[in-house]
C-alpha cells in the first residue's frame, strides 16, 4: 500500500503526437513506456532513480510540459514519471464521453502509482492535473451530482469541500488570471488553509502567467525540490 507523501500544487481531448518533443529531448536521456492502466494504455515519460515524483501536466498540455523539471529532479536524486492523462499525447483516448468520468481519471493514476511499486510518492499537479490529484469529498453523494447544473462545475462537484491532508505547497504566478480573479487574491492568503490544513506555503511567483512549471522554470524546479527534500532526504547526485 503507498501514500502520498506531499501536495505541491499549480493553478488550476488533446491528442498530439509526441514524436517532435521527443527527438528534442532525446539528448536528456528521459525512456518512454506505456503502461497498462486502468483498462488503457498510458505513455509515461520518466527519468533518474530514488524516491518518486508524479508530475501530473494540465490542459492543454502533455508530459512534456514538465520537460525542465524531469531534468531537473533527475539531477537532484529523484525517480520522476510524467505520464499523459488519459485522451492526451500517446495515452490512448477512447471515443466514448462516457470514458472520462473524473473516477476514471483518478483511477488511470492510482493504477499508475501502483505499477510504480513503491510505498510512496510525492505529487506535483497543474491546472486540471491538480484536480485529479485533489482528494475526493466523502460526504459529496450522487444525489448531489443530479442537483447540480450542467457547468463545468459538475465534473469537479464531488471533490467540492474536499481537503488536503497531506504537506502542500502551492505556486501560482501574479499574472495567471485566476489570481488576478475577484476574491482569488484573499481567498488563497487567508481562507485556502481551511481547505488545506497543512498548507506550509503559498509562493507568488512575479511576472509570471499560467503555464508558470514552463515560464519560469528554473525556480519551479528548485521551489519543487526544496520543498519535497524536506520529507525525502534525498543527497543530490
Amino acid at each position: 500500500m503507498w501514500q502520498v507523501e506531499g501536495f505541491l500544487s499549480f493553478n488550476v481531448h488533446l491528442v498530439v503526437s509526441n514524436n517532435n518533443f521527443r527527438k528534442e529531448m532525446e539528448g536528456d536521456g528521459i525512456e518512454h513506456r506505456r503502461v497498462e492502466v486502468n483498462g488503457i494504455k498510458m505513455h509515461v515519460a520518466e527519468k533518474g532513480k530514488g524516491p518518486v515524483v508524479l508530475l501530473l501536466h494540465g490542459f492543454p498540455e502533455l508530459w512534456y510540459s514538465w520537460r525542465h523539471q524531469i531534468v531537473g529532479l533527475s539531477s537532484l536524486g529523484y525517480r520522476v514519471v510524467a505520464p499523459d492523462l488519459r485522451g492526451f499525447g500517446d495515452t490512448d483516448a477512447p471515443s466514448s464521453v462516457s470514458s472520462y468520468t473524473m473516477l476514471h481519471l483518478v483511477g488511470d493514476i492510482v493504477a499508475l502509482i501502483n505499477s510504480l511499486a513503491v510505498d510512496r510518492i510525492f505529487l506535483v499537479a497543474h491546472d486540471w492535473g491538480a484536480i485529479i490529484a485533489w482528494p475526493r469529498n466523502p460526504k459529496m453523494k450522487p444525489v448531489d451530482l443530479m442537483r447540480a447544473m450542467i457547468t463545468t462545475e459538475i465534473l469537479t462537484s464531488a471533490w467540492t469541500g474536499a481537503k488536503v491532508k497531506v504537506p502542500v505547497k502551492f505556486i501560482i504566478g501574479d499574472l495567471d488570471l485566476v489570481y488576478t480573479s475577484l476574491g482569488m487574491k484573499d481567498y488563497i492568503e487567508s481562507a485556502f488553509k481551511k481547505d488545506v490544513p497543512n498548507l506550509e506555503q503559498v509562493v507568488v511567483q512575479e511576472g509570471v502567467g499560467h503555464f508558470i512549471n514552463q515560464e519560469a522554470a528554473e525556480d519551479v524546479t528548485n521551489h519543487i525540490y526544496h520543498f519535497i527534500n524536506k520529507y525525502f532526504h534525498v543527497t543530490s547526485t
